[in-house]
């Protein structure tokens, strides 16, 4: 068994990608979009790495963007196999994948308005028509059943505790001298509200294991959410409003989770609070038919008298003129959009009108990738540009880390430390200086072997 890394290595956190030849086949571990920069991102459209029509099998670890991505375009390509998911993705997957389709055939359009003449037409990195020969692909399974994809190659998937429906993926070679290699995907915090906390790793020869926090820990839960509570009130006393960019699978009904829990105490009445995502309300139906993943908590807050997805003052904006509605409040609205990292989305209109407002105040409450608009408010910059035009950047930005959806250096730590055996490591999804923190605690704290992923490297499992 062999391991190629193509993405989230090298130093990067999107684009997750691993080429694992197994048995005499061939499987690829997800297949994501790289996200960050407009660099960065045009590196989607470079031919993959390997022959698409040689993969005879895609197993995704879950939902996310940055590890789904480019499924379409690798079907666009020539990949004609099954792909392997918990049912929860499978249900997830062409929610996001229809509105990346759509975002990239919308902006595919207006480039062609806008091109000169004998310029070559563009193309949307891929349509709608190839997100629906995808999910033709699709092949469910549960948790913690073993089951045979390829002749001689078994996956098992184990709770990622991360998403709804997110895996920490078991692929063995079967035969007289097993192999398995074992791949965490994004691992959670303990105590993620909503979710089961993440399984321990199955024993493995070796495990690929994401370090995208592998150098800091988050603040405590409890604590951030009682920040949360402190800048609505201070957001409340200024008379401006509240923009959260939040991605529409996990952050998004986690926040409407804690809008719940403290209805009361943080006197939510008195605003008007926006889920300003189709794709999140879409999620919030998935959610619905899947509640057998949550854990006892979510469910006693399920059947409270204040529901997440039926707050008294919650306003879903599922059409674009709902959405430029909002655009005309000047105060008392929350309004929690997407993108998570302010990338892309309609969350970008709303950081147009609001941040040269003084009594504005952002909050982000996940990653914010290098080159996205999102890192760049949390690094303070001072002036940004918005469909055109320069905006001065006077609201108040906050960082709220204790929300994230990824274990931190110590959960990660812990993770590994909860599983029997002690396998070599190979480091991938984080950025150089923290996948180096977390190697070097990895090896003081359990003498273990660990190799930081570089693209194109092969390694011998």
């Amino acid at each position: 068994m062999q391991v190629q890394f193509n993405g989230a290595a090298g130093g990067e956190v999107t684009g997750s990608c691993h080429l694992v030849d197994v048995a005499g086949r061939r499987v690829l571990l997800d297949c994501g979009m790289i996200q960050g920069s407009r660099e960065a991102e045009a590196r989607n459209l470079a031919p993959f790495p390997f022959d698409t029509a040689s993969i005879d099998a895609l197993v995704l670890s879950h939902a996310h963007i940055d590890h789904i991505g480019r499924v379409p375009l690798l079907v666009k390509r020539g990949f004609r196999g099954p792909i392997w998911a918990h049912k929860a993705t499978c249900d997830l997957l062409p929610i996001m994948l229809l509105d990346a389709a759509s975002l990239a055939e919308q902006s595919a359009e207006r480039a062609n308005r806008e091109r000169g003449d004998g310029e070559p037409e563009i193309e949307p990195i891929y349509t709608r028509e190839d997100v629906e020969e995808t999910r033709k692909r699709l092949r469910p399974l549960p948790y913690d059943e073993p089951h045979a994809i390829l002749p001689g190659v078994t996956v098992r998937l184990h709770d990622a505790g991360h998403i709804l429906g997110s895996c920490i993926v078991e692929l063995t070679e079967e035969g007289a001298s097993p192999r398995t290699l074992v791949f965490s995907g994004d691992v959670g915090m303990k105590g993620t509200p909503i979710l089961r906390d993440p399984a321990p790793p199955p024993r493995a020869d070796l495990l690929l294991m994401e370090s995208t926090y592998g150098d800091r820990n988050h603040r405590d839960r409890l604590a951030t959410v009682a920040e949360l509570g402190r800048i609505f009130a201070e957001a409340h006393d200024d008379g401006g409003n509240v923009v959260i960019p939040a991605f529409a699978v996990g952050r998004s009904q986690e926040l409407l989770y804690w809008f719940a829990a403290h209805y009361e105490d943080w006197n939510l009445s008195r605003w008007r609070i926006f889920l300003d995502s189709p794709m999140a309300a879409k999620v919030m139906a998935v959610y619905g038919r899947n509640e057998p993943l949550f854990d006892s908590e979510a469910a006693r807050v399920w059947r409270g008298r204040i529901q997440p997805f039926a707050l008294p003052n919650l306003h879903v904006a599922e059409k674009v003129d709902d959405s430029k509605a909002i655009n005309r409040l000047h105060g008392g609205a929350i309004i929690v959009a997407g993108s998570g990292m302010a990338n892309g989305g309609r969350v970008r209109h709303h950081l147009a009108n609001n941040l040269a407002q003084r009594a504005t105040h952002v909050i982000f409450v996940g990653y914010q990738a290098r080159g996205t608009l999102g890192r760049l408010l949390v690094d303070g910059v001072e002036r940004v540009r918005l469909f055109g035009d320069e905006i001065p950047v006077r609201a108040r930005i906050h960082t709220v880390g204790g929300l994230s959806a990824h274990a931190d250096q110590k959960g990660l730590l812990d993770w590994y430390g909860a599983g029997a055996a002690r396998p070599p490591v190979v480091l991938v999804h984080g950025e150089d200086p923290a996948r180096e923190m977390l190697a070097g605690e990895l090896r003081r704290r359990y003498g273990v072997d660990v190799s930081l992923s570089e693209p194109g490297m092969r390694l011998t499992v």
